[in-house]
């Protein structure tokens, strides 16, 4: 547990179950963790071999945020599809196919050539002969990619909704959200030493490989809890405690599912995905385009870059665990669910303004960026654990998941915007010969989503009410 956050072990005692309950509902928690992990390692890998991927095939900015934006929209269309058949498959087999998918995703990168080639040749007539090879054959892997990588918090919220009580939502959240953090880290640590002993293409096949690994513990240890024959009847009967819970999961999944239509005509829906849509760019922007930012600017190569990377993804593990525990706070003070969670939420979208001063302190060394990027990454993972638990607080089990492809196609889409920006920023501020203009101006963006989002939001929303009536 991390030393430097001031009694969160006290705080999550007071959270968590009484003694004698069971902590199987956490063995489900860490595979939700590692699932998390793995799903953030594969779409991490590209944008750390941007730098030679770009001297290798000769790509432009543009052409590698047409290669990044393909997988956001794919991830974005994705999830508005992956919550419902995660509703309508279940948990278990829901998370099993979108891993299969998109580790399948993961590993045809190392084919991206071979596949451009055979979609221009098959496809060409409807324009394809326009797009570079090469582009084409990875916006093609990374399509795939985020088809399957859409599937993994639909269901990582459905398995946290199922499994924990609500007061426990959020921590738990938390942990498996950190997971993007690992993954993060696991990255720049090891994808710069793949890449340099055997070759870009094998580090796309083995950083992929790793999540058929995972589904063996998958099958092996998940079932929903009314079936669960590891799971105590104590800790059963406390998951299911919560006393202004609408429905307990047995019933909820013979109920008729819930239309996108009526789902949207939902002021709470809107407000997921306003959040989701201002502030889901931020972090894509800085899993993205920082190695290219230190390439640019500090003029760092890829193996210079490891540890500046997981030093800064791993600031953002703190941010992920924290924020997870933060509305707990308030609660513990009297608070409902919601109105801890969005007071802990304003308080967490202040501290990106820090990015605001990255830019000005670069000069003094590129540690200085790194550092207050690093800052505000962390405050993103605080404001995600709390932002994606607002809608277990005011949705019902049944359309958890929905809700969540709603919000994060909303998510996926403003990253779509923010890639294409940068893309188009950063090549025209490099013809103009001071490419850091286009990076002061994204650090910006960067630092005061957060508040205009929670400003969206509170407007929507201004008090808690749970939605019983579906």
């Amino acid at each position: 547990m991390p030393q430097n956050l001031p009694h969160l072990e006290q705080s999550i005692q007071n959270a968590s179950a009484p003694k004698g309950v069971g902590n199987y509902r956490w063995m489900i928690c860490s595979l939700l963790f590692f699932a998390t992990t793995v799903n953030y390692l594969d779409r991490q890998v590209l944008s750390l071999l941007k730098p030679s991927l770009e001297e290798t095939f000769g790509w432009s900015n543009a052409d590698y945020a047409d290669i990044a934006a393909a997988f956001q929209f794919a991830y974005a269309i994705g999830l508005l599809f992956a919550g419902r058949i995660v509703d309508k498959l279940g948990t278990k087999k829901g998370y099993a196919w979108a891993i299969i998918l998109w580790s399948v995703g993961a590993v045809i990168h190392a084919q991206a050539i071979h596949i451009g080639e055979g979609l221009q040749s098959a496809l060409g007539w409807i324009g394809l002969t326009a797009i570079p090879v090469s582009v084409l054959g990875f916006m093609f892997a990374r399509i795939i990619l985020g088809i399957g990588e859409s599937g993994n918090f639909p269901a990582a919220i459905k398995a946290t909704a199922e499994y924990f009580p609500k007061k426990e939502r959020s921590f738990a959240t938390g942990i498996f959200n950190s997971g993007t953090t690992i993954g993060a880290i696991l990255a720049p640590l090891t994808v710069p030493w793949i890449e340099k002993q055997w070759g870009w293409q094998t580090t796309f096949i083995i950083i992929g490989l790793i999540g058929f690994l995972w589904l063996i513990f998958w099958f092996m240890y998940y079932d929903k809890p009314e079936r669960q024959k590891r799971l105590s009847e104590t800790e059963r009967a406390y998951i299911n405690s919560d006393a202004d819970e609408a429905e307990k999961t047995a019933v909820a999944d013979k109920e008729k599912k819930v239309s996108w239509v009526k789902l949207l005509g939902y002021k709470q829906t809107w407000s997921f995905a306003i959040g989701k849509f201002m502030t889901d760019g931020v972090w894509w922007f800085f899993l993205f385009w920082l190695p290219a930012y230190l390439k640019d600017q500090h003029h760092l190569e890829l193996t210079q870059m490891a540890i500046p990377l997981a030093v800064l993804y791993g600031m953002t593990m703190v941010g992920s665990v924290a924020g997870g525990w933060f509305p707990v706070y308030f609660i513990n003070k009297g608070y409902n669910s919601y109105d801890g969670r969005m007071k802990a939420m304003l308080l967490i979208a202040f501290i990106p303004l820090v990015v605001l001063a990255a830019q000005p302190l670069g000069g003094i060394s590129y540690w200085m960026p790194v550092l207050l990027i690093g800052v505000g990454a962390s405050a993103h993972q605080a404001w995600s654990a709390n932002i994606f638990t607002t809608v277990s607080d005011m949705f019902p089990k049944k359309a958890v998941a929905s809700v969540v492809g709603i919000g994060g196609m909303a998510g996926g889409l403003g990253g779509v915007l923010i890639t294409k920006v940068g893309g188009a920023l950063f090549d025209h501020y490099k013809a103009l010969g001071h490419i850091e203009t286009g990076y002061t101006i994204m650090f910006s963006v960067c630092a005061v989503a957060y508040l205009i989002a929670w400003s969206a939001m509170k407007a929507l929303v201004p008090k808690y009410k749970f939605i019983a009536d579906l």
